[in-house]
C-alpha cells in the first residue's frame, strides 16, 4: 500500500513500478507531508538490507522504518538519511553513514518519507527493494 498517487494514475505512476527493474517508470507520490509506502509480506521475513533510489529533487531526507509480526501494532526500527540523489541507496553499504538497517524479522514493513525535498511533499521512487531471508 502507498499513502497515495500522483493524481490518482495508478497505470502511470502506481506502485507497482517501484518492484518491476525498468528505469522507465516510477511511484509518484501525490502532494502533502508524509507519504509512506507498506509492506505486507505473505510470510515471517528477515530484513537485513533496503535498497531504494529516488528522483533527484523527489527524495526524502528522514525516513522512519516501523515494522510488526503478524497482529502487533508498528513499533519504530529506525531512522534513515537518504541522500537527494538519483543513485540506487543500499541500507547494508557501510559507505552511506546514517543509512543502515538492522537486521529485524517481520511480516509488514512501513516506510514514512517525513521530510520531502520537495516543496510540495512529493516523493519519487524508481525502485524499492527488501533483501533478507524467509522464514
Amino acid at each position: 500500500r502507498v499513502s497515495s498517487v500522483l493524481n490518482r494514475d495508478v497505470k502511470q505512476f502506481g506502485k507497482k513500478h517501484m518492484f518491476d527493474a525498468s528505469e522507465e517508470t516510477c511511484w509518484n507520490s501525490d502532494q502533502g507531508t508524509c507519504q509512506w509506502v507498506t509492506l505486507d509480506f505473505p510470510r515471517t521475513v528477515k530484513v537485513s538490507q533496503l535498497h531504494i533510489q529516488f528522483q533527484g529533487g523527489f527524495s526524502s531526507r528522514l525516513c522512519t522504518l516501523e515494522g510488526c509480526r503478524a497482529g502487533e501494532e508498528l513499533v519504530k526500527i529506525s531512522d534513515l538519511y537518504p541522500e537527494d540523489i538519483n543513485a540506487m541507496q543500499i541500507s547494508f553499504a557501510a559507505l552511506r553513514a546514517g543509512f543502515q538497517v538492522e537486521e529485524t524479522v517481520l511480516d509488514k514493513l512501513k516506510i514514512t518519507f517525513e521530510n520531502s525535498t520537495d516543496f510540495f511533499g512529493r516523493i519519487v521512487v524508481y525502485h524499492l527493494g527488501v533483501l533478507g531471508e524467509r522464514l
